[in-house]
């Protein structure tokens, strides 16, 4: 069975491309953009297999 661990990442709007490239460079899924608890931003969750 897959193991997972997860990370949670403030995306800032004028750089989310590269700022999601970069983790996905860095072997990371983005599953589900919400909005920030603040209600002003957007966090990106992401998961990757664990090593």
């Amino acid at each position: 069975m897959t193991k997972w661990e997860y990370a949670t990442v403030p995306l800032i709007v004028h750089a989310t491309k590269q700022i999601l490239d970069q983790w996905g460079e860095d072997g990371w899924e983005l599953v589900q953009v919400v909005p920030g608890p603040d209600g002003s931003g957007l966090v990106a969750y992401l998961k990757r297999a664990k090593a």
